[in-house]
């Protein structure tokens, strides 16, 4: 999962709640983390093929049904250009435009084959779940309060929050969205409950190159290249904490416009995008949840159905 994670909650069995909660998320790493060595995802591709959990052949599948519906700009199958910009490493580096061009032709949902529990991918090629799985472990963790009956909670699994319920006051839960530009600093708040609200932005993690430019370490799949956008953040609020997670990734890639598009032809999600010219654009359905701070430096406005 690589990131701080913090959860609450509250009812008569929340310690219970909390404590399967996390023994979840644990499992979930040990199952997908690319990196640990008996893990679904790290067999196959050591191997080019495993024998893999439904759990994880399932995950998998909506991850190439995410890439279809982006149109491949959300794409687990980019994990070989991750490894070779080494971004969220200790070793990053701005590789040969002939090395990056060597492995653009890896990546693409094509390479994955599944049957029943049979993983298989094209030689050379590799997943990294890194974009979905925070998701999916905060649909398992909401799934896990719901089971113990627990009257509030707020899990934050790096940027992919989940609330339910009420805080003990009987209020809403307030999610703070962080200012790209200050990190110490929020953009906005939404009053929400019983939904989950992931962020991505190429603020989060980046490195500087020794000729002084920083590159983000969100990959466009298309390029190779660390995304150029004209955005600065992405914030998706969905009943699907799996969706929102690839959603918010593929949105960022594909800049504003793009991004609005998407939003009008799909639906089924709510969206606040801060732009790099100082903008933050939600849709109607945030109107009455969306709260800015008075000293601001963005300009609110709602985006047109």
């Amino acid at each position: 999962m690589d990131t701080y994670m913090s959860l609450a909650a509250y009812g008569d069995d929340a310690q219970e709640a909390l404590t399967a909660a996390v023994r979840e998320i644990n499992r979930l790493e040990r199952e997908l983390s690319r990196t640990i060595a008996t893990s679904d995802v790290y067999k196959i591709n050591a191997d080019g093929a495993a024998a893999v959990s439904d759990e994880t052949a399932a995950l998998l599948q909506s991850a190439i049904a995410c890439s279809e519906k982006t149109g491949g700009l959300f794409d687990v199958t980019i994990a070989p250009l991750v490894a070779l910009w080494g971004i969220t490493t200790d070793s990053p580096r701005v590789p040969a435009q002939s090395e990056i061009a060597s492995l653009l032709p890896l990546v693409g949902s094509e390479h994955i084959h599944i049957d029943g529990n049979s993983v298989a991918l094209d030689s050379g090629c590799s997943v990294d779940l890194g974009g979905i799985a925070k998701g999916y472990a905060s649909d398992r963790v909401a799934e896990i309060l719901k089971q113990h009956g627990v009257t509030g909670a707020a899990v934050s699994l790096g940027g992919n929050v989940y609330v339910c319920g009420q805080k003990p006051d009987g209020s809403v839960w307030n999610v703070a969205v962080q200012d790209p530009k200050d990190t110490s600093a929020y953009a906005m708040t939404l009053a929400l409950t019983d939904t989950f609200a992931v962020t991505s932005g190429g603020y989060q993690r980046n490195f500087t190159a020794p000729d002084g430019t920083v590159y983000q370490h969100i990959l466009d799949p298309k390029t190779g290249c660390p995304v150029q956008s004209d955005l600065l953040s992405v914030t998706i609020v969905s009943d699907s904490g799996t969706l929102a997670d690839a959603c918010s990734t593929a949105l960022y890639v594909m800049g504003e416009q793009e991004a609005v598009n998407f939003w009008r032809q799909t639906g089924g999600f709510e969206m606040v995008l801060i732009t790099a010219d100082g903008r933050l654009l939600y849709t109607p359905g945030l109107a009455e949840k969306i709260t800015t701070p008075e000293e601001g430096r963005y300009a609110a406005a709602a985006i047109d159905a």
